[in-house]
């Protein structure tokens, strides 16, 4: 009998045996330990044309296909492919990267921010990500927010310091939903410490959890979202820090490797 006081979005069932994995039906491709995923389609085409790049495998959804790519960088095998937008599907081809021998992940992206003072293009490291979307609680029990991992955190913050950026630690708010940030929960996730929100970091970092990889992020700040209302700023017209991001990420991937 089905128990309907227990609501199924945190009803965690542990079972590791899914029905459904990744590559099932044939033997998965050999991608490199060390990965980037980007979410900038523009750049992850421009570094694939530019070096040459290898496709070790071609992801498909009814959105379109993703390659993942390999090339040799500073002597390193270093594997890449373009995030794809919403937990969901972010975190299906995260698993697919995992299967092909992914342990070492950054992720690089935009996230709007909560606080005016934030100007588009600050760089941001998420240290932990309120778990306002659905996916993570399908890979670890519930709770109201998931750290990232503190090495990789550790290792993105060196990397940056190297560079000579100014940055922020802070926590980021992850959400399904971009038409429900509404002015309460905005305020509410501000106060739990969030200076920024997104749509995939918790549920890639359990992912990670639960499979026993290492995981970590690197966000611009893009449009503002605060009580007052909506500002897009011109957040995804921003050719040069899209990819300079990109390339903080692989030497940030690079680094987990040391």
């Amino acid at each position: 009998m089905i128990d309907d006081e227990v609501y199924p979005i945190i009803d965690f069932d542990p079972d590791r045996d899914a029905i459904i994995r990744p590559f099932m039906m044939e033997t998965p491709p050999d991608l490199p330990e060390l990965v980037v995923m980007c979410f900038f389609k523009e750049v992850v085409e421009k570094v694939a044309e530019q070096y040459s790049a290898k496709i070790v495998y071609v992801g498909k959804s009814e959105v379109g296909s993703v390659p993942y790519y390999e090339i040799n960088y500073q002597g390193q095998r270093l594997g890449f492919f373009q995030a794809m937008v919403g937990a969901p599907l972010a975190v299906g081809f995260m698993e697919k990267a995992i299967t092909m021998g992914g342990r070492k992940f950054i992720a690089c992206g935009g996230s709007g921010v909560l606080n005016p003072e934030l100007a588009v293009g600050h760089l941001l490291i998420p240290t932990a990500a309120v778990r306002d979307e659905g996916t993570s609680y399908h890979y670890l029990p519930p709770a109201f927010e998931i750290l990232l991992n503190p090495k990789v955190v550790q290792h993105i913050e060196s990397v940056v310091r190297e560079e000579g950026l100014e940055y922020l630690l802070t926590k980021t708010w992850t959400t399904d939903a971009f038409f429900r940030e509404t002015k309460a929960r905005v305020a509410r996730f501000k106060l739990a410490g969030c200076d920024c929100v997104e749509m995939e970091a918790s549920a890639l970092a359990a992912v990670a959890e639960f499979y026993g990889v290492e995981f970590g992020a690197m966000f611009y700040g893009g449009d503002l979202v605060h009580a007052d209302g909506w500002d897009h700023r011109g957040w995804n017209d921003r050719a040069e820090i899209r990819e300079n991001l990109f390339w903080l990420a692989v030497k940030a991937c690079l680094s987990l490797k040391e």
